[in-house]
């Protein structure tokens, strides 16, 4: 069974090959992430079931079986949504709004074969931010972390350091909730071994479902 991850995402890919899933990378080319609208989860569903879509489409003629994953995730703050930022002055702007704050990352994600209809889902956690001054975000910003992630922070690298703590599945605020994902694969391409995911273990973790565990924290459903 040949698995594709339709996104370009790094944080994506480490996470699938940390978990043994063999795959390959083919990101979606024809997918306007600027066009969704409605609430964090709509968005994320949606784009993680276009992604997939869009894939699915461009390997219609390819001989064998396919599992397509897309997957969007997106940071919502009293409901509006904060993308990728374009540039330094859009990316301080966000951590200044986030800055003491809690908010939601929502992910969604979508898996698809050519012979049966998209199963698609969606996790969400909630990421509380220390208070920050000024001369913290500056000093932030001028690492490059903050560079094309959703919220201008990533909390598996430098930006862990703005983060008072988290709620929920920490692989999704990377980018990738991968117990929820695992409900939603074949059997057939998984590793033998499943280990669980270890949030609870993470220093900043404070409590929460997540993780695909059943609860408020996951939504699943046809498209």
């Amino acid at each position: 069974m040949r698995v594709i991850l339709a996104s370009a995402s790094l944080r994506r890919s480490e996470i699938l090959t940390e978990w043994g899933v063999a795959f390959e990378a083919l990101p979606a080319v024809d997918v306007d992430e600027s066009a969704a609208r409605g609430t964090a989860v709509d968005v994320a569903m949606r784009l993680a079931r276009d992604k997939a879509s869009s894939v699915l489409r461009r390997c219609a003629k390819e001989p064998g079986g396919i599992v397509v994953i897309g997957a969007d995730t997106v940071v919502e703050l009293e409901g509006d949504l904060l993308g990728k930022p374009a540039g330094d002055a859009e990316a301080r702007a966000m951590l200044e709004r986030l800055s003491g704050r809690t908010h939601r990352v929502v992910t969604g994600l979508a898996v698809g074969s050519r012979t049966g209809s998209l199963r698609v889902a969606s996790e969400t956690s909630e990421v509380t931010f220390s208070r920050l001054d000024r001369e913290a975000i500056d000093a932030y910003v001028a690492t490059g972390d903050p560079k094309g992630k959703a919220g201008a922070y990533g909390i598996q690298s430098k930006g862990a350091r703005l983060i008072a703590g988290f709620t929920g599945c920490y692989y999704n605020i990377v980018g990738l909730p991968i117990r929820r994902l695992i409900g939603l694969l074949p059997p057939e391409v998984l590793p033998a071994s499943r280990r669980e995911c270890g949030c609870e273990k993470h220093a900043l973790w404070r409590g929460g479902l997540g993780c695909g565990r059943e609860g408020p924290a996951g939504r699943g459903g046809a498209p």
